[in-house]
């Protein structure tokens, strides 16, 4: 069955919460509280479906979010514009399956319109070869090493240059073509919601 990548659902989050806890030492558990956080700031927050089920969901923002992350803040004290990937995950059971490449082709479609390079970072503890592995086929590279002050663990930072953006930038600018393919930031379309008075 195909892999449908598609915005997050409010309803959907405690299934969310169960993925990102099940996956492991690799990917840093999250409580319902910090889940919302993301919901309500996260300028990219999408799901895979595969066979009506939730496989597994990537959560990402711009460079100008307000995000605590030091992570974060490490790519942004040293960097300029980029699009970060704060975490990606996939269903045990679906790894191996397309999942993960799904999940980064739909990101870069979003960040290459808008930002020139995305940023992610891999923790560095056992196991971690495939992981690097799978990013540096992506065109990842690594920029640097940080070591989490709330977590102590060491995570190689990433960087990966996006080469359509400056043909969008010089075409387009800021003012990208209203069409369907192209994702309106999420953000944008919650604070619309409110305003208007209904649900997102």
């Amino acid at each position: 069955m195909s892999i449908v990548v598609r915005d997050v659902l409010e309803h959907e989050l405690d299934s969310v919460l169960a993925l990102n806890n099940a996956a492991g030492p690799a990917i840093l558990p999250l409580d319902a509280h910090r889940l919302q956080y993301f919901y309500e700031r996260a300028e990219y927050f999408r799901v895979a479906e595969r066979d009506g089920m939730l496989t597994g969901f990537l959560i990402g923002m711009g460079d100008g979010a307000g995000h605590d992350s030091s992570n974060f803040r490490w790519f942004r004290e040293r960097h300029g514009e980029f699009f970060y990937i704060d975490r990606i995950v996939v269903a045990s059971r679906r790894r191996g399956g397309g999942v993960g490449r799904a999940f980064y082709a739909d990101a870069q479609s979003y960040a290459e319109l808008r930002y020139p390079q995305m940023a992610c970072e891999v923790l560095l503890q056992g196991g971690t070869d495939p992981v690097m592995l799978f990013h540096g086929t992506f065109g990842f590279h690594e920029v640097g090493q940080h070591v989490m002050p709330e977590t102590g663990l060491r995570a190689a930072m990433l960087m990966k240059p996006l080469c359509s953006y400056p043909w969008v930038r010089e075409t387009y600018g800021r003012d990208l073509p209203d069409a369907p393919w192209i994702h309106t930031p999420r953000t944008q379309r919650l604070d619309r919601a409110r305003a208007a008075g209904g649900r997102a």
